[in-house]
């Protein structure tokens, strides 16, 4: 059972009958007594009157995949199995960042029939969207009162990260097949795929004649070796308390799903294995021998339930993680925040050797308004706040040396920025041939 607030308004009218009884010397306590017992008689009346809630079935429409910011065509529909015309007020019990309708559906349903009605979504926030029941109000004719159901129907929907970055991938493309089609790279040494035979040319290497083929030949016969095109590109995210910093419209952690799967859908094209790993602690997602069209929809789904949690990351496990992915020459790309030294320590203690066969790149989302922060002399305090940026500029400076000297490379870039300049990186080492 519910009341409306037209109860309330009919228990303030009763106002007026009171103040007309005590002027006219009638007891105010046998007025107000006889008021309250006609609205009390009225609201039973409403509520016997109105059509069971509980004789409704309810059935849900919900897709079960989304991506981040886009609408979401959900919808309910009610069928009347009852006897009477069910006038209700209809209320579906999604949490606040599915962007659901804040207001309660009307909707009339006479008895026999069925009605849908649509429930659109706008979700704000990653991961899983659950709604466990709908709750029904069938209204009296008075309309003072009325009754009150709750029907447990299960509706959930995963809410993918949003790639907004996937428009940099058509030019990357284009970049990579330039480099494919170019057939003039041709490098010795181990760790490279065969290519092809050629007659030996004066001042050529003698380690790469092909004894065997010349004896077959009766010249001598060179090996010709290019990069290898299946190499191993390892993506670790940093899901520890520096990836829950809020930068622009998000945090840290949505600028690092956004360059992992624009990095990973340019080199799964390339034709390398990639593997994903987000770790603080433990390993909160991974993925591992997917190839092909299959690998975007996997990072997707593996990505959308993890957030950021208020703990440090455990590198050393970290990076003992990715050892167990692969042992080839590989791309170890790690999307973090290192820019305080004393917060750093524990990282750069970790970082694994560089070598030529493996090239390790970290990549820092940084926020744009510190930048404009140090430029800023106009007033006292907002040359306090120059200095205090200035020193936070400097120290995420000395972390990308510290990382330059262990062997790595330090990418730091806007939200919007990274995604683009790592996959611009990865292009570059594959043009290099280190890839």
């Amino acid at each position: 059972m519910f009341v409306t607030g037209r109860l309330a308004l009919a228990l303030a009218v009763g106002v007026v009958p009171l103040v007309l009884a005590g002027l006219a010397g009638y007891p105010a306590y046998a007025v107000f007594g006889g008021w309250l017992g006609l609205c009390t008689v009225l609201v039973a009346v409403d509520v016997a009157s109105a059509a069971s809630p509980r004789s409704a079935t309810v059935t849900r429409r919900v897709p079960s995949r989304t991506r981040l910011g886009e609408p979401v065509p959900a919808s309910v529909a009610l069928q009347n199995t009852g006897s009477r015309t069910l006038r209700a007020l209809l209320r579906d019990a999604w949490q606040p960042t599915a962007g659901a309708p804040s207001t309660r559906v009307p909707l009339e349903v006479p008895p026999g029939e069925r009605r849908r009605v649509a429930i659109p979504l706008l979700p704000r926030r990653r991961g899983e969207l659950v709604s466990e029941f709908v709750v029904i109000r069938s209204r009296g004719p008075l309309g003072l009162a009325g009754r009150q159901a709750t029907h447990r129907v299960r509706g959930a929907i995963r809410v993918l990260p949003a790639f907004s970055s996937r428009k940099h991938l058509p030019s990357r493309l284009a970049r990579l097949r330039e480099l494919d089609g170019n057939t003039s790279i041709q490098v010795r040494g181990q760790g490279t795929e065969f290519d092809s035979l050629r007659e030996y040319v004066r001042g050529d290497d003698v380690r790469s004649i092909d004894w065997r083929a010349t004896a077959r030949a009766g010249t001598t016969m060179l090996r010709t070796w290019r990069p290898e095109r299946d190499r191993h590109v390892v993506v670790i995210i940093d899901t520890g308390r520096t990836a829950a910093a809020r930068v622009g419209d998000g945090t840290r952690a949505d600028a690092a799903l956004e360059a992992a799967l624009l990095l990973s859908a340019l080199a799964s094209r390339a034709g390398d294995h990639v593997h994903l790993l987000m770790y603080d602690r433990v390993v909160r997602a991974r993925v591992t021998g997917v190839e092909g069209a299959a690998l975007l929809p996997a990072l997707t789904d593996a990505m959308a339930p993890v957030h950021a949690r208020l703990v440090d990351t455990d590198w050393h496990g970290a990076f003992a993680a990715v050892r167990t992915l692969t042992t080839r020459p590989s791309l170890i790309v790690v999307l973090t925040a290192q820019d305080a030294a004393e917060s750093a320590r524990g990282f750069l203690g970790a970082f694994p050797d560089a070598s030529r066969a493996t090239s390790i790149l970290v990549g820092s989302v940084t926020d744009a308004e510190i930048t404009d922060l140090a430029r800023r002399r106009g007033s006292r305090e907002e040359v306090y706040l120059a200095a205090a940026a200035e020193r936070t500029l400097r120290d995420a400076e000395n972390v990308a040396d510290a990382i330059r000297r262990a062997g790595g490379e330090a990418i730091a870039a806007d939200p919007e920025s990274l995604p683009p300049r790592i996959a611009d990186r990865y292009l570059e080492l594959k043009a290099a041939g280190r890839l």
